[in-house]
Formats: C-alpha cells, structure tokens, sequence
C-alpha cells in the first residue's frame, strides 16, 4: 500500500498492532522495541510511538510476517530484513 495515497490514522494504526507479535518503531537513531505477545503496552504509549505529528501512522512501514517496522532505521532494516 502507498501511504502516500491512503493514510492510516490511529483506528488503522491500532488494528495493525494486533496483527502482530512484535513493533520496532525507529524515530532517527532512537528504537523503541514492543512484544505485543509478552508486554502489551497501553495503548496510548503504542500511539505516541506509531502516530507522527499530523496524528497518521508514521512512514515508512513495513510488514514482515509478524513484525512490524515503522520509521526508518538502517540497522534495522538490515537486521529485520
């Protein structure tokens, strides 16, 4: 999907969550790491760190089996990948 051309808000980014076991969100250098299975967080920590500024998921997003990578990192791409 093109996030470009459909933006995916907060009921989007939320139902994405629960269709994984693990969320690594990259916010420049920082990596926040969540195991959906083990230690859900609340949901509005999980927001704060999928949501961008303008309150859509963050991009880039990348679905692979069952985790999920939103932002950019290259170590994590090229671990995760």
């Amino acid at each position: 999907m093109d996030a470009g051309q459909a933006k995916l808000g907060r009921k989007d980014a939320l139902q994405l969550a629960k269709q994984t076991s693990k969320i690594i969100v990259a916010k420049s250098r920082r990596v926040q790491t969540f195991d959906m299975q083990r230690d859900q967080p609340q949901e509005a920590e999980l927001l704060k760190a999928l949501l961008g500024p303008t309150g859509n998921l963050r991009a880039p997003v990348v679905k692979k089996g069952r985790t999920l990578l939103v932002g950019f990192n290259a170590e994590v791409y090229e671990d995760v990948l």
